[in-house]
This record gives structure tokens, sequence and C-alpha cells, in this order.
């Protein structure tokens, strides 16, 4: 598990606050040395912050820091007046700097990262070579906080590049679930799942977690939308297709202009007990146009937690799925019954149809039927396939294929 860069930063203010109140400074930073300049990376200066700025950047050779790492300036200095280069420098008499402590900070590798640094406008003639100590003991600390950080950060790049090679590369796919009519066993509607062959191999589920991770996660969604589109010409005209997305893509632009040329009264859009909805009534006035024009909601793995019954509550979905969960050994278990069969009661009641998902067993299907489910998934009626496949599904009863 990747650290979480703001508890870093949050550590190394608390020990740039703990050393500015403890030595009476004004003023404690961490500095960043790259391309000939000092960067400013995190700053305690209560009611001074105009005098160093977090993010900005001054010149190495106008500041202490590089006379410091270098050995021309002490790394104490109690009186800067005293200290002729010191007093020379423009930011002495800018800052004002009257008293000064600054140590490198190394990185847990080797490598020097910057400078530990605190000041105040007035000499302070206590300070001495044990004061310095101690900054060292902080110092370390804000090594090993920012070479977490930069983990963290390099992870977060890598992440970024993968997630864009796949989309860039086309290296997902499509393949459809039949959804049936369990009374009449014919496919009624298709799910669209994404595949992926890109390295390393895992789920899909982990391949949109990292897009999200990366703020990558609506383009991912999108592109997966666009491939899931590509199929509506082949399918009958009373099939709908299903298809996966977050909120917070469904609230940006993109996923209205991928919806141009689809027949939205043949799409339902899933909305899964995973991705929360943060703000119900923005969510509902954006698709209010779409809702119009014909889509239908679906809340996907009903009976997988609290969040969806909210879903379930808020949205009103044409659809309520039952999550695999409960369907699994339905047809053994008391107490699945029980739960799926208030789901039926309840989607009755507000004229909501029931999709029962992963079914896997001929005895599961029929305590599903029993119970009142109209439509249901799974293993047992069709593994996802390819569209050329799904396309032979219909007329033909119910097939087994496998992606």
């Amino acid at each position: 598990m990747q650290p979480d860069p703001g508890t870093a930063r949050q550590t190394i203010r608390r020990a740039l606050s703990a050393v500015r109140q403890h030595f009476g400074m004004e003023v404690a930073f961490v500095s960043r040395f790259a391309d000939g300049r000092a960067y400013f990376r995190d700053v305690e200066a209560p009611a001074t912050e105009a005098v160093v700025c977090p993010g900005a950047s001054v010149d190495l050779d106008q500041v202490y820091c590089r006379h410091v790492f270098e050995g021309r300036l002490p790394g104490v200095i109690p009186d800067t007046s005293a200290e002729p280069l010191a007093a020379a420098l423009p930011i002495t008499a800018a800052g004002p700097i009257g008293a000064y402590m600054s140590v490198p900070i190394w990185l847990p590798d080797g490598s020097h990262y910057g400078m530990f640094c605190c000041f105040r406008a007035d000499p302070d003639p206590s300070l001495n070579d044990r004061d310095l100590r101690m900054m060292k003991v902080f110092a370390e600390i804000a090594g090993f906080e920012i070479s977490r950080d930069l983990e963290a950060e390099r992870e977060a790049t890598a992440k970024r590049e993968r997630i864009g090679r796949l989309i860039a590369e086309g290296r997902l796919s499509v393949v459809y679930q039949p959804i049936w009519d369990v009374r009449e066993l014919v496919p009624v509607g298709m799910e669209c799942l994404t595949r992926f062959s890109a390295l390393p191999a895992r789920s899909p589920d982990e391949w949109f977690a990292e897009a999200a991770e990366t703020e990558l996660g609506s383009v991912l969604e999108i592109a997966a939308l666009r491939n899931a589109f590509a199929g509506w010409g082949a399918l009958p005209e009373h099939v709908y297709l299903a298809v996966n997305a977050s909120p917070k893509t469904v609230l940006g632009d993109a996923f209205r202009e991928a919806l141009d040329s689809v027949p939205v009264e043949r799409l339902v859009l899933e909305i899964t007990e995973h991705a929360p909805v943060e703000d119900y009534n923005l969510f509902l006035s954006a698709i209010q146009p779409l809702r119009r024009a014909g889509l239908r909601l679906a809340v996907d793995d009903a009976g997988a937690g609290y969040s969806t019954l909210q879903h379930i509550l808020n949205l009103s979905p044409d659809f309520i799925k039952l999550d695999m969960a409960l369907t699994r050994n339905i047809d053994r278990d008391p107490v699945r019954r029980a739960l799926a069969s208030a789901l039926v009661a309840f989607a009755r009641d507000t004229g909501s149809t029931v999709v029962a998902e992963g079914v896997e067993t001929e005895s599961e299907l029929a305590a599903l039927k029993t119970l009142g489910i109209d439509r249901a998934q799974g293993f047992f009626l069709a593994r996802p396939m390819p569209l050329e496949n799904a396309i032979g599904l219909f007329g033909a009863g119910r097939a087994s294929a496998s992606a």
C-alpha cells in the first residue's frame, strides 16, 4: 500500500512547527535543490507567509542553503551580522534574518534533497551546536517522509503512464453477458463488460480502480463505453444494453458526448454499490434529460452493503440487480431467500424489476423463479461472450459461450 502524500506533509509540518517554537524562530521551512534553485516545499511561518511562500523558488546563490551545504557558512548562525558572507547576502536584510540554522536533508538512498532551515529577525546568541544536532534529527524525519512522498509520486506517474498506454493502444475490448427473461428463457438484454489485454494481467475492477487513482478513471470508462456502443446495430431492437459508469463520469461532458448517437431508450445505466454518489440531487438533475429520452437506471450489487440502499432510495431505479453474493446458494439458504424476497416485494411496490446476477446452478435459478424474480444472468445461463456469439443467441433459446 502506497503512503498518503498528505500524511507525509502533515508530519513534516509538525516537525517544522516543533522546531520553530522550540527555538523561538519566526520561520521554518524545507527547501528542495533543483536546477540551481531552492524551492520552498513546506513552510511554517505564522503571520509571516510573505517572507517565504510554499512553492516559490530563489536562486541558490542568493540564499543561505547552498552556502551552508557547501561549507561556506556554518549550520548555526546566532548572529548573521557576525558572518561576512551572510551579512552580504541581500536576503539577510530583506528577510530580515538575524539568526539562522540549517542542516542538509538526506534521503534513505544517500541522495541529497535540500535543507531543513529556520530563522528569526533578531540575533539569538544562545544558539549552539547542540541545537544543530537536534535540527539534524528533524531533518532525518523529513528525509524519511519525503522519500515516502517521492515513492508515491513515482508510483502515481507509473500508473498514469500505464493507463495512458492502455487507452492509446486500445488494449481493451468488450464482451456481452446476456440478461434473460427466466420465464421464457430468452435474452432480453446484454450487460457490456470490459476486458483488458494489457500487462500486468489483472481483473477489470483492478484496472478501473487504478485509473480512478490517477484521475484517468473517466477517460477509461468513456473508452469502454464507446467500445460497448459499437455493437448497437447488430443486436435486435428489443434488446437493451446495460453499461457501467461511475457518477463522476456521468456528470462529465464526455459522457453526454458519447451518447450523442446512441438510442438511449435501449440503454440501462448501472450504478454500483462501490461508486458513491456525493450529491444525489446534482446527479439526478444531470441525467434528467437522458431519463426523459428513455434512459433507464439500474442499481448494481444490491444486498452487498449500505450504499446500495441509499442508491435505491434516492435514484428510484428501473432495475435492482441482486449481488451474486446474495444469489449464490440461495436455493439452500433461507436468510438469502428472505432478503431477496424483501427486495422483490419492494421492487414490485415501486415499479422496479429485479435482476439476479451470478446464477450458477439450475437449482439457484429455480429458487429465484419461486421468489418472483423475472430476470437473471450468470454462468449457468451464459458466460460473457463476443458480439458475434451474442447475436447467435436470438432465436436459439438458452446457450452457453465462453469469452
